[in-house]
């Protein structure tokens, strides 16, 4: 690259030089271009005053048509134009209106920015600069206007025109056309502006506010697609009376509307009234999605209609705050799917999220804080650190404040800024307000990149019955850096006695009372001291339950108290971390005897662990099936000074089949009492009797048996679901053989029509652990129905194999390197944002051997070499080889 793209730094924020009051927004909507004519009022702040300052606006690929102050047209000495922006030399220094008129071409626009075409409908994407695409504008969060726009199309093209806010006028224009004006009563940032126009059929129903007033609500979405709205609209209706009840958040307008588009960079983007979603988190029937679909979609549902508070009506002064919106609505659409599923379970799957994306991020070349202090290409900040960890941040705060005092706290955050562009200080300042705490301390998690160590020491006096427990942490640093001294670490702690009952806990300093068996300790240093009084026996120590906090844990346990755990602890969470670390230290072990050439240690008591665990009558079944799954070949590989893709995978599946071998007869029960004879329901209880009968097929079918094969190859013709569908094929996709191929051609001519479904079929080929798989992955490149200008397609194919396949993808040969490498390239020149979030897997090349780490570092510096590399690629790649 020939220019390096300027660094962005949060110290060097200013506040802008004008403010825009207001926005009017024409749109004539046409097939071989788009005019876009802005009125917007502008007016100098009093810092700007004094000097005159020239106005510089945001734009980026279009062609001024004209341009004038109150009226009067301005001359072209009067102004500039750049690749970036249009520059007014001289405004008045007093308010002024400003009169943009450009032309812009939607049907060219593969990057998805801005106006764009999808499946023949204009739609748009304007978070996080998006907007400066459509017309010049102050493109940033802290400059919020009210908008009223008017929308101009063919209206047998174009017959549904939407926008943000209410629509208050429509009529027909000439020539076939038509018009809507809508109008937000709600100052927003430009980020949150929307448009759709197109030919869109429409889902309605409605819901009535905790004060009466009437909602209308729609989600539009392709003809003969509205019967698979269901479950997203009531998802909708469940998420809109959960925040009146959790948090007392009503919503503000007489509509909210939802469209679904095919082509999408994002799951879903908040407009203000106007959500627009990739459809695969909107379409939903028994048919076509599945078990993890439907909860998906509540789940990213809930969370774009919680921005309306978290995000919209409050919203950022600068992107450095991201995480402000997207980490507290992440918390919050977590906190909803705990509430209306079984939360033990939701917080397993979002540790398990948060393990696999984040923290590998955390300890990697692109590591950075949850409030970062420089970026290049904001796109690439979109990141598992700003939404999951900003998010566990926030579930931080809620443990130590307590969920009462925390709800109270975020309603005041929440009035004190209606309206304005806040920052993370502006959240802290609230919570502090309204409860009396003090996290001035806890302030440096948000500057603070890493995943910090905690390690806990246990000791019993049975003289004295006292159990004191020692919490240490510590932070890796880079060479040169001063210490990062310690985090302020919330950590729930109990003790189980010899029955597995969970113990009164009374810390020696606190009088005789009636003790919880369950106690948040707050570590403020770097080492600490909990004693425990009037403990009768030697407990086992439950450390970190509900993964208290963001960190990774040395707990000090034996296998035995693993296993006590996993058989005893009234923690959920806890219980499920016990299996993991028992299955994670058995395999590490195996894995290091695969590359000696030597036996594997013994697994027996590891599976009678899982035995007793499966014979739980008691246990919630999402929970078991949670709990007989396997850490991940990636999770594994994250736990290595050294990556070894071959010897994980040997061990991992070597496990699964001595699993499968001793309780065969168990895991064959279990598949068969779960199988349901009823109408699918997709509602959590159904769900998990599916997980668990699914989880038991996955082992069995492990065995070189043909029968249990065929219970797969059974289960996929006569399934009546996509759920089970898919896990019968995902349980072929590995094993060569007629029965594989004929399942994979049998779903394809099923469902070579629907494009989403057809994604699902992508991506399991591409996660194959066959030798052959990069050479199908390539081929499937040329397929009819793949297409590289589809985000959802290259991530269903092209990202299922780079990050979901670490055997194939990590191939000795370099192979794999290779094709991402190529494919990078290609879609720099298309969709610059889809191709930088493909990189990662480059970038982990430290962690794997000398030869690996050459052909990555080669394959990067190629990338890097590429003419005209956009920022986002080059920040990516730039920064994985520093």
């Amino acid at each position: 690259m020939s220019d390096v793209p300027a660094t962005i730094h949060l110290a060097n924020y200013r506040e802008p030089d004008y403010a825009i009051q207001c926005v009017d927004l024409d749109f004539q909507l046409g097939e071989a271009e788009t005019r876009v004519s802005s009125r917007l009022s502008v007016e100098p702040l009093k810092a700007s005053n004094k000097k005159n300052l020239p106005l510089v606006l945001d734009g980026e690929d279009l062609e001024l048509l004209a341009l004038s102050i109150n009226g009067v047209a301005l001359g072209h000495d009067e102004f500039e134009t750049s690749c970036s922006g249009l520059t007014i030399f001289d405004p008045p220094a007093s308010p002024f209106t400003l009169e943009i008129s450009v032309r812009i071409r939607p049907q060219d626009n593969t990057k998805l920015e801005g106006l764009y075409k999808s499946n023949g409908n204009f739609c748009t994407q304007c978070e996080a600069e998006g907007f400066r695409r459509i017309t010049y504008h102050l493109d940033r969060p802290d400059v919020t206007a009210v908008y009223s726009v008017r929308i101009e199309a063919d209206k047998a093209q174009y017959p549904i025109l939407l926008s943000n806010g209410n629509p208050i006028a429509s009529g027909d224009g000439d020539a076939g056309r038509h018009w809507v004006e809508w109008y937000d009563p709600y100052p927003k940032p430009s980020y949150l502006f929307a448009l759709v126009a197109g030919d869109l059929a429409v889902f309605e129903d409605s819901f009535k506010t905790l004060s009466g007033r009437d909602v209308a609500l729609r989600i539009y979405v392709e003809h003969g697609k509205e019967g698979r709205c269901y479950h997203a609209m009531e998802s909708l209706k469940k998420a809109m009376c959960w925040d009146e009840e959790r948090f007392g958040l009503e919503y503000d307008l007489d509509i909210y509307m939802i469209v679904a588009v095919s082509d999408f960079n994002m799951g879903a983007m908040e407009n203000k009234g106007l959500n627009v979603f990739n459809d695969k988190y909107i379409l939903a029937d028994p048919a076509t999605a599945t078990d993890s679909d439907y909860e998906l979609i509540e789940a990213i549902v809930a969370h774009e209609y919680f921005h309306n508070w978290t995000g919209n009506r409050v919203t950022l002064r600068d992107w450095f705050q991201l995480s402000l919106k997207e980490g507290l609505t992440v918390f919050r659409d977590q906190e909803f799917s705990k509430d209306v599923r079984f939360g033990a379970v939701k917080r397993i799957q979002d540790v398990r999220a948060l393990r696999a994306r984040q923290f590998p991020e955390d300890a990697g070349p692109l590591s950075h804080p949850v409030r970062p202090a420089s970026y290049i290409e904001i796109n690439n900040f979109y990141t598992a650190t700003v939404y999951e960890k900003g998010a566990e941040l926030i579930r931080m705060m809620q443990t130590i404040l307590g969920r009462d005092s925390f709800t109270q706290g975020l309603r005041r955050y929440l009035s004190d800024n209606d309206g304005r562009s806040a920052t993370v200080e502006d959240f802290i300042s609230a919570m502090e307000s309204e409860t009396g705490a003090d996290l001035t301390h806890f302030m440096e998690w948000y500057g603070r990149p890493g995943t910090p160590k905690l390690t806990v020491e246990k000791e019993y006096d049975a003289a004295g019955r006292c159990c004191t427990i020692t919490l240490k942490q510590s932070s890796d640093t880079t060479p040169g850096e001063a210490d990062r001294g310690p985090l302020h670490i919330p950590v729930r702690v109990s003790l189980l006695g010899p029955t597995g009952e969970a113990l009164p806990l009374r810390l020696a300093c606190e009088p005789v009372s009636d003790a919880n068996t369950a106690r948040t300790v707050e570590l403020r240093s770097v080492s600490s001291r909990f004693e425990f009084v009037d403990i009768d026996h030697n407990p086992v120590a439950s450390v970190l339950q509900d993964f208290s906090a963001p960190v990774t844990l040395s707990a000090g346990l034996t296998d035995q108290d693993r296993a006590f755990l996993l058989a005893h602890d009234p923690d959920p969470f806890n219980r499920w971390e016990a299996g993991q670390q028992y299955a994670t230290g058995y395999l590490l072990q195996a894995v290091e005897a695969v590359q000696r050439g030597d036996a594997p240690p013994a697994s027996a008591e590891f599976i009678a662990a899982l035995s007793v665990l499966l014979k739980d009558h008691r246990l919630n079944k999402a929970f078991v099936a949670e709990a007989i799954m396997l850490p991940s070949e990636e999770y594994l590989g994250n736990q290595m000074a050294r990556v070894d893709v071959d010897a994980i995978h040997t061990a991992r599946e070597a496990l699964r089949r001595e699993i499968a071998t001793s309780l065969r007869s168990l895991m064959l029960d279990i598949y068969h009492d779960n199988h349901a004879n009823r109408p699918y329901d997709p509602g959590p209880q159904s769900a998990g009797q599916r997980k668990l009968k699914n989880g038991a097929l996955g082992y069995l079918v492990s065995l070189p048996d043909v029968k249990m094969r065929g219970l797969a190859a059974s289960q996929f013709e006569t399934a009546d679901n996509m759920t089970d569908t898919i896990a019968a094929l995902a349980c072929l996709k590995d094993i060569e053989g007629v029965d594989r191929n004929l399942a994979f051609t049998a779903f394809y001519e099923r469902w070579r029509e629907d494009t989403l479904v057809l994604d699902k079929w992508f991506s399991l080929q591409a996660m194959s652990s066959l030798p052959e798989t990069l050479n199908a992955v390539a081929g499937l490149l040329e397929h009819p129905a793949f297409s590289l200008r589809n985000p959802n397609k290259v991530r269903a194919l092209i990202g299922a194999f780079c990050a979901g396949n670490p055997l194939r993808f990590h191939a000795a040969s370099g192979e794999g390197y290779r094709f991402l490498a190529c494919r990078i390239m290609e879609l720099d020149e298309l969709n610059p944002q889809v191709a930088a979030r493909l990189l990662t897997p480059l970038g982990q090349w430290r962690r794997f051997d000398l030869e690996r780490q050459s052909l990555m570092c080669t394959e990067l510096k190629r990338i890097l070499g590429k003419a005209e590399l956009s920022r986002d690629v080059f920040e990516v790649a730039s920064k994985s080889l520093e």
